[in-house]
């Protein structure tokens, strides 16, 4: 038998160990059967986990030495680090304004009408350097890091021309080299039409397709389209995610958020990895989502903040075996959050999912919808140690505005701590 390797983390005696582990991504049933391991422990080697279970388990396939950094976590609980799969966190400017006016009545439409929304900040962001925007996005980062996100995707978007489009995307991957939060790059250049193409739209269609994709294509993984009413044509965002796929991006896409959009059925004709949003979703959309095998990602911050009345139906999406993933929508429109536990506790109280289910859809579901299952949303031996330590049971992190959440691991290293931890 191989010696056991030396741990250089063990955090021990845990009242709840919620490991989420095995095959991704989880659907029906198995989206909320998650039962936590009790006197649990991790050990880690560097980045990566070296054994999980019960601590006298954990005890007997590790050694430790003085080097080893030993955590007490008794009185608390670890969870995996979470996985926000849909984010616009890169951009310039501030809409809060449009925040108050949605609060005094005024729909998402009226505020666009008026010059406001998506184009606000694609004029804010066009004229914003690279490192104004990287000084604007590290700043929204470090505090989704301090709610216990670890991995995040993040959109372009805001550009809607070449030129600002790969100025975003260089930024995420100047970012993702230099803070903690792992970063998955997506092209968004179908986010909305610029005014300098309205009544052009076709026109706005093959700019993305014949220039923009080539340029992102070295620094993007995947390709996204707003696929909705007064957007993007189910026949546009089907030619601009097959063309994605030509020049090498994996497709996913915002379907369904403000009226039945055909989106859902896109989704899984260009063999999405996600369909986001889906607010409206019909039947037929779930079936086909289901047949298809396409991740829902569920966004009940953005149905909350912009006041859309309705939640996305997560209870009819479990049953047909879609599975579910949830994230926050950080962008400076309706997605005011960058806490993934607000996220997950809407999605209880909004969407009917139990505890178990949206930590399943905030982690693993969430990972495996970046194509990222296999290195973290879970934790188990051989993958990245990314963690959330809760003081007290795991429910806690439902809890908001009170000090749940202790610390935050990412690669094995404490990066966010709220105090000491105790050794």
């Amino acid at each position: 038998m191989p010696l056991p390797v030396t741990a250089s983390l063990l955090i021990e005696h845990l009242d709840q160990l919620y490991t989420v582990a095995g095959p991704a991504p989880r659907t029906g049933a198995k989206q909320g059967d998650v039962v936590p391991i009790t006197d649990g422990a991790v050990a880690c080697a560097g980045p990566t986990i070296l054994a999980v279970g019960s601590t006298p388990d954990v005890l007997q396939q590790v050694k430790t030495d003085g080097d080893t950094r030993r955590i007490d976590g008794r009185g608390m609980s670890l969870v995996p680090g979470f996985v926000d799969a849909h984010t616009h966190v890169v951009f310039a400017g501030d809409r809060r304004d449009e925040l108050r006016r949605r609060l005094a009545g005024a729909t998402y439409a009226e505020i666009a009408a008026s010059g406001g929304g998506i184009l606000s900040t694609v004029r804010e962001t066009r004229a914003a350097s690279a490192g104004e925007l990287a000084a604007a996005t590290r700043g929204r980062l470090a505090e989704m890091l301090a709610a216990g996100t670890t991995t995040c995707e993040a959109k372009s978007g805001y550009g809607l021309d070449t030129e600002t489009e790969v100025r975003m995307l260089e930024v995420i991957r100047t970012l993702g080299a230099e803070q903690p939060v792992e970063l998955v790059a997506t092209f968004m250049g179908a986010h909305e039409v610029p005014p300098d193409y309205r009544g052009r739209q076709p026109a706005y269609v093959e700019l993305v397709i014949d220039e923009m994709l080539p340029r992102a294509a070295g620094l993007a993984e995947w390709c996204d389209v707003f696929c909705d009413r007064g957007f993007f044509t189910p026949e546009e965002s089907r030619a601009i995610l097959e063309a994605g796929a030509r020049a090498g991006l994996k497709p996913r896409i915002h379907a369904d958020e403000l009226a039945p959009s055909g989106g859902s059925a896109v989704a899984a004709a260009v063999g999405a990895r996600s369909a986001d949003h889906l607010v409206h979703v019909t039947p037929d959309g779930i079936s086909q989502l289901a047949r298809a095998g396409v991740v829902a990602t569920l966004l009940p911050c953005a149905a909350f903040y912009l006041k859309l009345g309705r939640f996305a139906p997560a209870r009819d999406l479990i049953a047909a075996g879609v599975p579910v993933a949830v994230a926050t929508d950080v962008n400076p429109g309706g997605g005011f959050s960058p806490s993934m536990p607000f996220a997950m506790a809407l999605a209880c109280f909004g969407m009917d999912l139990t505890f178990e289910e949206a930590l399943v859809a905030a982690t693993i579901n969430g990972a495996f919808s970046l194509d990222r299952h296999a290195t973290v949303g879970s934790l188990e031996p051989g993958k990245q140690f990314d963690a959330v330590l809760v003081r007290g049971p795991a429910v806690n992190l439902l809890r908001m505005n009170v000090p749940s959440l202790a610390a935050v691991f990412k690669k094995g290293t404490l990066v966010h701590a709220r105090e000491p931890i105790a050794h």
